[in-house]
C-alpha cells in the first residue's frame, strides 16, 4: 500500500518518518523575568528603607510581610515558568530568589525590630554563592545577569551586617539595595517593552547566542527554537 492510500493523518506519519523532519511546538508565553525583577525590586527598596533608616524598625515586620505575601510567590511563578520555557537560567535565579526573601521575610516577622542574626547572615552568604551560579551562567544576556549579580552582591552585603551588626555595613546594604532596585526596574522595563513590541527599545545587551536569537537570519533563529525545544540535530 503507498502512502497516497493510507489515511492522511497516516499518510503524513509515514512522510515525517521517511525525510527525518521534527515539527517544533513551542507554548505562546511571554517572557516572565519582569515580573520577578518587579518583585525583587520591591523587597530590596522596602527593606533598604528600614535599613538607611527612613522607616523605622518597629515597622519591618510590614516590610516582612510584603516579602512573603508579595515578592517571593511572584518569584517563584516566575521560577515555575521559567523552566517550563526552558530557560533554566531564569529559573534557578528566580528560585534562589525567591526561597532566600522568604526566609529574610520569616526571620524579620519572628524576630525583635533592629536585631540581627548570625545564623541568618550565614544563609545570606551562602545564598550570594548561589546566586552566582546564574548569573555567570546568563551572561549572555549581560542586563539579566547584571540584577543576579547585584542580588549576590546585596545578600553577601546585608549577611556580613547580620554577622557583624555594624552601622556601616548596613547602610552600605541599604545603598546596594537601592541600586539593586533601579537596576531591576530598567531591566523589567527593558525585557517588558521587547516582549510587548516585538523588538528591543531598550537596550539589553545579548551577547552570542542570545543576540544571535533575536537578531540573527531564519535559520539561525530556527535552530535557536529547536534548542529551546529540546530538539538535537541529527549527526
Amino acid at each position: 500500500m503507498s502512502g497516497r492510500d493510507l489515511p492522511g493523518e497516516q499518510a503524513g506519519e509515514q512522510a515525517r518518518e521517511q525525510t527525518g523532519l521534527a515539527r517544533v511546538v513551542l507554548r505562546p508565553m511571554g517572557s516572565p523575568l519582569p515580573l520577578g525583577f518587579l518583585g525583587l525590586a520591591l523587597a530590596t527598596t522596602a527593606f533598604a528603607a528600614i535599613e538607611l533608616g527612613w522607616v523605622p524598625a518597629a515597622q519591618a515586620r510590614v516590610v516582612a510581610l510584603a516579602a512573603l505575601l508579595f515578592t517571593a510567590p511572584l518569584q517563584f511563578l516566575v521560577c515555575v515558568l521559567g523552566f517550563l520555557a526552558r530557560d533554566s537560567v531564569a529559573g534557578a535565579a528566580m528560585g534562589v530568589l525567591s526561597g532566600t526573601w522568604a526566609v529574610i521575610g520569616g526571620v524579620t516577622l519572628t524576630s525583635a525590630p533592629g536585631t540581627t542574626s548570625a545564623a541568618l547572615g550565614v544563609v545570606l552568604l551562602t545564598a550570594a554563592a548561589a546566586m552566582l551560579v546564574p548569573a555567570l551562567a546568563g551572561l549572555p544576556k549581560l542586563v539579566a545577569a547584571a540584577v543576579m549579580g547585584m542580588s549576590a552582591a546585596r545578600f553577601a552585603i546585608t549577611g556580613v551586617y547580620e554577622l557583624t551588626a555594624s552601622a556601616e555595613w548596613r547602610t552600605t546594604a541599604g545603598v546596594a539595595g537601592l541600586v539593586l532596585a533601579v537596576v531591576a526596574y530598567y531591566a523589567a522595563l527593558a525585557f517588558e517593552l521587547e516582549d510587548a513590541h516585538g523588538r528591543a527599545l531598550l537596550p539589553v545587551a545579548r551577547l552570542g547566542r542570545a543576540r544571535t536569537a533575536v537578531r540573527g537570519d531564519l535559520r539561525d533563529q530556527t535552530k535557536g527554537l529547536a534548542r529551546e525545544a529540546g530538539v538535537r540535530e541529527q549527526l
